[in-house]
């Protein structure tokens, strides 16, 4: 079988969630043992650096370079002229001018619940793309049960012609005590925090968190934990009004925005962390929940969309909507320490069952399924 992969979002120097699942969903493929009898072609808009990928001769890398409206010009033309079995576009993007038969992974339509996070112009091109290559594909990936039931929902897609494949979670494990001290004395961090990570957006519940927690505060008379919020500062928040605003001065020095955080910072991250705090009110996936999990930090998160699925019992589960439920939530998982070990103990049990290599073999399969050969 000759298998077409778009590979562009391979070589991003900022790799996000989708960016990082291509990468790792494309290297598990090529690295499965059913992989050797198949044929891969894979399509960068630039050259990938020589580590990217295992070398194998039945995978051929090609490179066409592009500014704009990549996916429906260059790519779209290479797939006319290769004609492959099947092309697998690991993200919401089919060429509008495909030729062939093709599977596509919907991560999320986060852009219809929360249309006000998305400026206007992308939300027509997401509302558009998704669309149209939820149609056009002949199987359609899911990340979670959840975004299987908003395409069917959403867009009526056949339930038939939808696919749960869970991402996995590995290369990510609990940092030791001396990358923790580390991390803490480079980055000024508190030596007790609860931690954010992710995008700091409106669908992320930030305010309520910040709320949540300074409720916390004044009750418990904690004296010394912080609010860690992880992450690059997203369209449509401003946090001297969105955040701070809703800490009483006395409390505002506790918390803490660290901006931007390398790969390499991550695991010292979590790990350093007295509980992770996901109060997100829309997820396709969560990916911080496991990740979280597999460097033995205690979770809580949002009881919304994927993140009960994701979560199991492994996470203290909180009414999103609800301030007074977030800071319960904070109060239980700070000074329950029956509970926290409860909690890290499961959580290293639910995150093992996320592999790349599971998630893999199952999109090998889906492949086979549209190429009509399985």
């Amino acid at each position: 079988m000759h298998i077409a992969l778009d590979a562009s979002r391979l070589t991003m120097a900022r790799r996000t969630g989708t960016e990082n699942y291509a990468l790792q969903l494309i290297r598990a493929l090529l690295r499965l043992p059913e992989s050797a009898d198949q044929r891969f072609s894979l399509y960068f808009r630039e050259a990938p650096p020589p580590d990217l990928l295992p070398e194998l001769p039945n995978a051929r890398h090609y490179v066409l370079p592009a500014r704009r409206l990549w996916t429906h010009t260059r790519f779209a033309l290479a797939l006319w002229r290769q004609q492959p079995d099947v092309t697998f576009v690991p993200a919401h993007t089919l060429p509008f001018l495909l030729r062939g038969r093709a599977v596509v992974t919907v991560h999320d339509l986060g852009y219809r619940f929360f249309p006000r996070a998305h400026r206007l112009k992308e939300r027509l091109y997401l509302e558009l793309t998704t669309r149209y290559s939820a149609w056009r594909a002949q199987r359609v990936l899911a990340d979670s049960a959840a975004t299987q039931r908003d395409l069917i929902g959403q867009y009526g897609v056949s339930e038939g012609k939808i696919r749960v494949v869970y991402p996995g979670v590995e290369g990510i494990a609990r940092a030791s005590e001396a990358h923790i001290a580390a991390l803490r004395a480079a980055r000024d961090l508190p030596e007790r925090y609860l931690l954010f990570l992710g995008t700091l957006q409106p669908r992320k519940n930030l305010t309520r968190l910040v709320q949540a927690f300074a409720r916390y505060l004044a009750r418990s008379g904690d004296p010394d934990l912080n609010l860690v919020l992880a992450g690059q500062v997203g369209w449509l928040i401003e946090p001297e009004r969105d955040l701070y605003a809703h800490l009483p001065r006395a409390f505002r020095e506790r918390l803490r925005l660290l901006g931007y955080v390398a790969d390499a910072e991550v695991a010292a991250l979590y790990s350093g962390a007295l509980a992770f705090v996901f109060p997100s009110l829309y997820e396709g996936f969560g990916f911080p929940v496991l990740e979280a999990m597999r460097c033995g930090t205690p979770v809580l998160c949002a009881q919304s969309a994927s993140l009960p699925e994701v979560a199991g019992e492994a996470a203290l589960l909180v009414d999103p909507l609800d301030v007074a439920s977030l800071a319960d939530g904070i109060e239980r998982i700070v000074r329950d320490s029956v509970l926290r070990a409860q909690l890290i103990e499961r959580g290293y049990v639910q995150a093992a069952r996320f592999t790349w290599a599971r998630a893999a073999r199952q999109t090998l399969q889906v492949l086979c399924e549209a190429a009509g050969c399985a």
